[in-house]
């Protein structure tokens, strides 16, 4: 072996593959382009962004960590979905789920944001 030499296995590494999977087609319907990150939770993306969000939930995008997907005004692309693993929570982002996203039957649902999306007023003009 030579020092620094990097030893690789022959097979090839499946990332996801025992996840489940889904396709959705994506419309930037924004004057701005949008990215999304590797990691995040795909139904809560930029409102700009036109997708079956139902179809969405719990998934992010299938690209390798530290990666994200570039919508340009216009685009319309298709993407492929992997779900969400570990204790499957989500909390934050634009915070329409904001805990499990397996919420037993009957249980309260966590906030979310109207239709319009997120505000983009600071606090200091909500007040004046």
């Amino acid at each position: 072996m030579i020092p620094g030499e990097y030893v690789l296995r022959p097979e090839p590494v499946l990332i996801n593959a025992d996840r489940p999977t889904t396709e959705v087609d994506v419309v930037n319907r924004g004057d701005r382009p949008v990215q999304v990150g590797s990691h995040f939770h795909f139904a809560e993306a930029n409102p700009g962004l036109e997708f079956d969000r139902a179809a969405a939930r719990g998934f992010r995008l299938d690209v390798p960590a530290g990666t994200a997907v570039r919508f340009e005004p216009g685009d319309r692309k298709r993407v492929r979905l992997v779900a969400l693993a570990g204790r499957r929570e989500v909390h934050g982002l634009a915070n329409q789920v904001d805990g499990p996203l397996d919420r037993p039957a009957g249980a309260a649902p966590g906030p979310s944001v109207p239709a319009a999306g997120p505000s983009t007023t600071a606090p200091e003009q909500e007040q004046a």
